[in-house]
């Protein structure tokens, strides 16, 4: 169990969490647009764009997004 709490934190690896009407996401390098209908985060291997209607930010922390929406599509662009 030790192992597995010691993976969490040092986990840099982005991911993104689609829930009903919202979607979190963690380990991005920077939000490069907040939207209403848009949110395009910048990772360590490219770009990632979530698509999506009347997203409203709940909560940011450093490296940590919960937004509230309507999710459409997501969208990756590797750099």
């Amino acid at each position: 169990m030790l192992s597995r709490v010691k993976d969490y934190i040092l986990d840099h690896e982005f991911r993104l969490t689609l829930l009903e009407e919202r979607f979190f996401a963690i380990n991005f390098s920077k939000i490069v647009a907040l939207e209403e209908s848009r949110v395009s985060f910048l990772t360590s291997y490219g770009r990632v764009v979530v698509k999506g209607k009347n997203f409203v930010l709940q909560r940011l922390l450093d490296s940590e997004v919960l937004v509230g929406g309507e999710v459409l599509g997501v969208e990756v662009f590797y750099e």
